[in-house]
């Protein structure tokens, strides 16, 4: 099978999932305190109440949501192959164990887009209701809010890879997500650090904490120095991706 068939059978299998459920409902959940206390965006300085309400938004979606709901992702995506002996019975046929590695970590980041799609579009119309209870426009330009979630997206990567790498290697769901969980924690850390740049979790939250700081003159402005961040994050995220395919079905080929 080639690369386009599998990530073909992939999205067949992303039918019979409750997989988008668990994408949604963390947007959903973003969203409701947000609507609720859309009058806290008032009392911060020195930032605008429109920008205040969309960084407040995406923060906790950035940090925890986010990473969390690729953890999930990466799990119940290697867990639907282990089940009932899938994956034996899968790399029994012709298939090509580091592209069907390829094809399903495709399957993942195509499910990291539609999450932060969820999120942007659950922004607009949480918007401009918010703007019609407080008579103020909180809504930001289209072109803005799309630039800041591909960049997100774009950042992601390297963070998907490395949880995809803890996933297939470790086959205890129970110890891959509570690896995945606990990663998550210090990124709000090392993004005050000069080291940031090695720690791909924190690449989503840093990108958000560099639209903050054009938004808010009293906040500390975070550089997007494309040196030494891109060149790490591109080794690393092949680094993890061959690490992935070298251990996917090693354990079931044995």
């Amino acid at each position: 099978m080639t690369y386009i068939q599998l990530v073909k059978t992939e999205l067949t299998k992303l039918r019979r999932s409750h997989i988008f459920w668990i994408l949604l409902v963390p947007v959903i959940l973003l969203w409701i305190p947000s609507f609720l206390n859309a009058d806290i965006n008032f009392e911060a300085t020195g930032i605008s109440p429109e920008n205040n309400f969309f960084i407040q938004s995406y923060l906790g979606f950035t940090w925890f949501m986010f990473p969390a709901s690729l953890v999930v992702c990466t799990v119940l995506l290697t867990q639907s192959e282990r089940t009932n002996k899938g994956l034996q019975k899968m790399l029994s046929l012709p298939v090509n164990p580091q592209l069907f590695c390829l094809a399903k970590f495709t399957i993942l980041l195509l499910l990291a887009a539609f999450q932060l799609l969820l999120m942007g579009a659950a922004y607009f119309p949480t918007a401009m209701i918010v703007s019609h209870m407080q008579n103020y426009s909180m809504v930001l330009p289209v072109s803005l809010v799309l630039k800041e979630s591909c960049l997100l997206y774009l950042s992601a990567i390297p963070m998907a890879a490395l949880y995809w790498m803890l996933a297939v290697c470790i086959h205890t769901p129970v110890f891959s997500i509570g690896a995945g969980l606990a990663s998550i924690v210090p990124s709000m850390l090392l993004i005050n650090t000069k080291v940031w740049f090695a720690y791909p979790v924190s690449y989503p939250i840093y990108t958000l904490m560099i639209l903050r700081g054009t938004m808010e003159n009293s906040f500390r402005s975070f550089v997007m120095d494309p040196i030494p961040w891109i060149p790490v994050s591109i080794g690393m995220t092949l680094v993890f991706l061959a690490v992935s395919c070298i251990t996917f079905g090693r354990y079931e080929r044995r």
